[in-house]
Parts: structure tokens; C-alpha cells; sequence
């Protein structure tokens, strides 16, 4: 056995050469790994003994791909005579062409790099449970050692297409129905499958297939244009404001027209310009920004050596509640639904029934899987069988008093250890509790969007409070984000305001303003028309206004200038980039005003906020990168005041953008202080 940096090499008895990647967690393919690769399939293939080669991975996962911390990074690649190298010299020359075949034997995640490896390999064997799939068009660039000319050779132009494009992940189980692996084995007898099928292909008892020069897949010339300029059209119609895909879409076919190995040097070529480019570097920095939400490092939270304690059931109050019973259930939390009469009860636990056969409808779950899900719910009239929840969510509709005396009777008819949470993202959770004695286990969870949860704590809350919401964030698979206790919270704050810029703006541009506005910011890539908002915006108005005067006024500019839209002058015929600003422009002012409330633990964040529940484009980053990225905050502030003295103080920079502006801090540098 011979023990290389980041690869394991072990001859058996048979003659097969077990290759393991090993650079856990996820065996991700740094320069290091490839090289090690490199260096074990070359050992192998002069050892006389060896017949065959097995490549996997260590602790039952293949690979997660290349590592996305050097992706957006110049110094990937120093000099143009290293473009290709792992793609070409080393994964095309070396391994693809080995005089021994190779078969990769997959398990768990098969992503990105790792999947290119084992499509180069001669033949696949993995579990039924394994992922596969080319995902690199979602970091903004292309597949890089092959991918975009090996897969359309095995599966197709169109699946492949479907794969790439989309970063489609497919379970072993599909991958083996499309031909993109060869066999299907269990887990534990995966090294054996792949150990017997390299040897049959050592003595000619399975086809030794190199799949880049494969060409029975490939639909003709003429059909194979037609499909490719047919998913120009659709990435064009899809995304308009990025070329990756484009380009891709551009390797493929170079490959097709002029040659497998050609279209490998214009992928490598293209790989390492992306890689630097705005697109990359903004993609990289909002999946890192939406990774570290969930690995939060809070001083006196997370530092306590916490461990989330298990919860087995939530109780739910309320009409508002309903969307949030079904979010419970479909993460298989049993759940308690309380309602004060029949009636309500009934339409409630209906209306919740309707939206899993919704999911039904569309595919998404079995008719075995709906009614599993439906039987996770009881629906109560009185709180008697709250007496074993560990989670309570209120979403009562009515006054501050009436929310205080619901959380008055969960104090007493729910255990010492439940968690007591108000779904209200606009009343102060203090208030809220002020009849208990439970403070220390009281906290918000604002279910904001179908993928994000605020996590709002108090000064009383328990930080193992905190960490039991995080886990139960995470099993549920939404996006945490922890927020201080205030009016509006950050999402609400960041979508009141895009909302009302962009009413104000459309409102001062006569009767086609709403339609340009509209068109301005989806053209700007936004996923969410801000009237679309409107509802929620006018809500929570309504509710802050009344909440304002109870908790005092905060440094929020839209809190400021909302009751007074007449303040608003008249401005000039605007061009669509300054619409595009004047409703940007006090979004970053309103995450100024964030940030210097301390409402948030990083400014990033704010950017997963904006993204997820604002609709904000992620290959721009989410405002807070855009803002410095772009145009910069001595920019954004020196453009507010020259606004707020033309048309009003609606545009009127907070004191916090003006004073990191004037010294030039990116505002991501800025430290919040929750």
C-alpha cells in the first residue's frame, strides 16, 4: 500500500487498484488532490500486477466536485500554458487513455470535477442512492475537465443539456435509466461490482468504451443545431443579463461540429475566463453568504457549546398559521393546529390539505407520501394537547393584547421547555410576552418566503433557544437568518422599501410609470415585481404605525417618509438606469439604517434576505455586494443627497451611510453589533 498526500492506493489480490480520493469531508478536488490522482494512476499503471483500476471516494462519497473557495480567484491559473492541464493532460491523456481500464465506483455526491472523472473513466457503478450532476453553471461558470463534451456523448444532447444547464442532480438509480452509469449496486457490494466490471473490460468481456470519442448518442448535425439554438433561446428568455450559459451552450457545440478535443481547449479556455469574472465572484460570494447563515458564529450563542435539543412536536395558532402548519408537516413535524371554533378549524385544516394536493398535482409527492403527510396533523380546539409540544408558533390575527393573552395561556398550558414563537414580524416580541414569566424562551420565526426563516431574538432569549431554532431552520431546509427583536425585521424593511421607491418612482412618471418601472426591474434581473409586494408593504405599514408609537421610532428612513408622500416633488422624465437607482438607491440606505441598528449579524446576511425573499438577482450578489461592487457607497450616498435636495427626504442618506461612505468602507466590512 502506498500512502499518497490526498489519495489512498491498494492492490488487491484480484489485480484491481482501489484508487480513494481522501480529502474529507466531501473530497473535494484541490490542485493537490488532482495531483495525487495523477500520480496514483500512473503508479498503478506500471505496476505489472495491476490489471484494472477502481476510482472512489473516502467516507462514502465520490467527490463534491472542485473546491468553490478558488472559483473568482486570478491566481487559478498563472500562465495560459497551464489552461487544460487537469482537463487535458490529466484527466484526458492520462486517465482516459490508460492502457488499464478504469471504472469509477460512486456513492453519495458525484458533483462538478467529481463527476467529470468518473465520465471519463471507461465504465460507472454506483449506489442507487448516489447524486450526480454538473453543477457549475450555478457558480457562474462551466463544466472544466470535459463535462460539456462527454456527458451529450452518453446521455444525449438533450438530457445533457437539461443537466448542465439547469445544475440538475440525478440519483443513481435515473442516471443508470439515461446511460449515464452502467450498473446499479448497494453500497456495500459497490468496490466488488466495480472491481468485477474492470476486469471484464481487462479481459474483453465488457466493452472498453472512451466515451469523449463516443458518437451513437449524439443526434445529427442538423437536429443537434436546432436543440442548441433552442436552448439559447430559452437560457436568453431565462436569464438575459448572463453569458455562462451562453457559452457553454457554445462549447457543446464546438465539440460537436469541429471535434471532441477541440471543444476540450475552448471549454478549458472558457473555464479560466470565467472564473474571474463579476458573475463568478458574486455567485461564489451569495453561496458562501447562504452557507455561513446556517454555521452562525454568535458570541454568547453559539460559543456555549449548545446542542440542539430535539423536537417532536409544534403546536400552531391561528389563521395566519396555516402556511406554516404545511411547511411543518411536509418536514414530517407532527403538528398540532389550534383553532377557536369549529368552523375556522375545519377551512383551516382543508385549506392545509389543499396545498399538499397541490404538491400531489404538480409531482412532487406519491399519494402514499400525501396521506403519510396528512395523518402528521391534528387539529384542537383549546390547549389541552399542548401539554407535549416543544415549539409553539403563534400567528394570531388582532391586537397586542390579544397576542399577549395567547402567550399568557401557552405559559401555562405548555412544558417548561417549549419554545413560545410569534410568526408577527412587525410587533415587539417584549410586548408580546410582557404577561409571562417565560421571557427566556420566547423568540421569533418569521416564515418570510418559502425558503427563509428570520430567527428573531430578544435580550431575554435563551441562546439554547436559538440553537434549537437554527436545527429546526435546518431540518426544514430553509435559510436561517438571526435578527434582533424590532419593527419590521430586516426582510419586511428591505421589501417596504423597494416597494415604496418603486411607487413613488412610478407614481412621479405620469400613466405608463408603473409598466416601466416594472420592465426596468425585470430587466435589472429582478425576480419580484415590487407591486407584487404591495400587499405585504401596506401591511406592514399599517401594523409598524400603530407598533411605532408603542416602541418609539427607530433610524429606519422609509418609518420616516412614508405618511408623507407629498414630500415627494415632481421629478424629470428618468432614464431607466436612474430608475433603477432611485429604487435601489434607498434599499441600501434602509440596510444602512439595518446595520446600524444592529439588527443582523453580518451584512452578508442582508444579502441572503434580498436574494431568497426580495427576488434581488443572485449573480449580482444581493444589494449589499452589488452596492459595493458596482457603483460603491460614497457613490450611493453622494447620488441620496443630491435626491433628497431635488425631490424630498424620502431620499435623504441615515447618518451611518454617511459617515462609512465619507471614509470609504465597503459597506460588507461594516461589523454589526446583534
Amino acid at each position: 500500500m502506498a500512502m499518497k498526500a490526498k489519495t489512498q492506493l491498494v492492490i488487491g489480490d484480484d489485480g484491481v487498484a482501489i484508487i480513494t480520493l481522501n480529502n474529507p469531508p466531501l473530497n473535494l478536488l484541490s490542485f493537490e488532490v488532482m495531483l495525487s490522482l495523477k500520480s496514483s494512476i500512473e503508479e498503478a499503471l506500471l505496476c505489472n500486477e495491476v490489471k484494472a483500476i477502481v476510482v472512489n471516494g473516502s467516507g462514502g462519497k465520490f467527490s463534491g466536485g472542485a473546491d468553490v473557495k478558488v472559483f473568482g480567484k486570478s491566481e487559478m491559473v498563472k500562465k495560459r500554458n497551464e489552461v487544460g492541464f487537469i482537463s487535458i493532460e490529466l484527466i484526458t491523456n492520462l486517465l482516459e487513455a490508460a492502457r488499464k481500464p478504469l471504472v469509477a465506483a460512486i456513492d453519495g455526491p458525484a458533483f462538478g470535477g467529481g463527476l467529470e472523472i468518473a465520465l471519463a473513466c471507461h465504465a460507472r457503478i454506483s449506489t442507487p442512492t448516489s447524486q450526480l450532476g454538473l453543477t457549475e453553471l450555478q457558480y457562474g461558470i462551466i463544466p472544466g475537465y470535459g463535462g460539456t463534451q462527454r456527458l451529450p456523448r452518453l446521455v444525449g444532447l438533450p438530457k445533457a443539456l437539461e443537466m448542465i444547464l439547469m445544475s440538475k442532480r440525478v440519483n443513481g438509480k435515473d442516471a443508470f435509466s439515461m446511460s449515464l452509469v452502467d450498473a446499479v449496486a448497494p453500497a456495500d457490494e459497490l468496490i466488488r461490482s466495480a472491481s468485477r466490471w474492470a476486469l471484464d473490460i481487462s479481459e474483453a468481456r465488457k466493452p472498453w468504451i472512451h466515451s469523449l470519442y463516443r458518437t451513437d448518442r449524439l443526434e445529427p448535425l442538423k437536429e443537434a443545431r436546432l436543440i442548441l439554438n433552442t436552448a439559447r433561446d430559452e437560457a436568453q428568455k431565462q436569464n438575459p443579463n448572463v453569458t455562462h450559459p451562453l457559452i457553454c451552450i457554445d462549447v457543446i457545440e464546438e465539440g460537436i461540429v469541429s471535434g471532441a478535443r477541440i471543444g476540450l481547449w475552448k471549454e478549458a479556455e472558457a473555464l479560466n475566463e470565467l472564473r474571474q469574472s463579476e458573475t463568478c465572484k458574486s455567485l461564489v460570494h451569495i453561496f458562501f453568504a447562504r452557507y455561513n447563515t446556517s454555521k452562525l458564529q454568535i458570541s454568547g450563542i453559539t460559543d456555549m457549546g449548545l446542542q440542539p435539543r430535539k423536537v417532536n412536536r409544534v403546536g400552531v395558532i391561528g389563521p395566519g398559521s396555516i402556511a406554516i402548519a404545511t411547511a411543518f408537516i411536509l418536514a414530517n413535524f407532527p403538528v398540532i393546529f389550534k383553532e377557536d371554533d369549529e368552523n375556522s378549524l375545519e377551512a383551516a385544516i382543508g385549506e392545509i390539505k389543499a396545498n399538499l394536493h397541490s404538491h400531489l398535482m404538480a409531482g412532487k409527492m406519491t399519494k402514499e407520501k400525501l396521506e403519510r403527510t396528512v395523518s402528521l396533523l391534528k387539529g384542537v380546539l383549546s390547549y389541552d394537547s399542548f401539554k407535549d409540544v416543544d415549539l409553539v408558533v403563534e400567528a394570531v390575527e388582532g391586537s397586542i393584547q390579544l397576542k399577549q393573552q395567547v402567550f399568557a395561556d401557552l405559559e401555562h398550558y405548555c412544558p417548561q421547555h417549549c419554545i413560545l414563537a410569534s410568526s408577527s414580524p412587525t410587533l415587539d416580541l417584549n410586548l408580546i410576552g410582557e404577561r409571562t414569566k417565560s421571557q427566556f424562551r420566547i423568540a421569533g420565526a418569521h416564515f418570510c418566503s418559502s425558503s427563509m426563516l428570520e430567527i428573531v431574538n430578544t435580550e431575554c432569549t435563551s441562546p439554547q433557544v436559538i440553537v434549537d431554532l437554527l436545527d429546526v431552520a435546518k431540518k426544514m431546509k430553509k435559510t436561517p437568518i438571526l435578527v434582533r427583536n424590532g419593527s419590521g425585521l430586516v426582510v419586511n424593511r428591505i421589501r417596504a422599501m423597494y416597494s415604496q421607491a418603486a411607487m413613488f418612482v412610478a407614481a412621479e412618471q405620469g400613466e405608463e410609470g408603473k409598466h416601466r418601472v416594472e420592465q426596468v426591474m425585470d430587466k435589472f434581473g429582478m425576480a419580484i415585481s415590487p407591486f407584487r409586494m404591495m400587499d405585504i408593504v401596506v401591511e406592514s405599514m399599517s401594523t409598524l404605525s400603530q407598533n411605532k408609537q408603542d416602541t418609539g421610532s427607530s433610524n429606519s428612513t422609509w418609518k420616516e417618509a412614508k405618511d408623507s408622500p407629498n414630500d415627494f416633488k415632481q421629478v424629470a422624465k428618468l432614464s431607466e438606469e436612474d430608475i433603477m437607482k432611485m429604487i435601489l438607491f434607498p434599499v441600501v440606505n434602509e440596510v444602512c439604517c439595518i446595520m446600524e441598528e444592529g439588527s443582523v449579524v453580518k451584512a452578508s446576511d442582508i444579502d441572503v434576505a434580498s436574494v431568497v425573499a426580495m427576488g434581488f438577482p443572485s449573480y449580482r450578489g444581493g444589494v449589499v455586494y452589488w452596492a459595493d461592487h458596482t457603483l460603491g457607497s460614497k457613490y450611493i450616498c453622494s447620488t441620496l443627497e443630491t435626491w433628497s435636495n431635488a425631490y424630498g427626504p424620502f431620499f435623504k442618506p441615515c447618518a451611518y451611510l454617511r459617515k462609512y461612505s465619507s471614509i470609504g468602507t465597503p459597506l460588507m466590512q461594516i461589523k454589526s453589533h446583534l
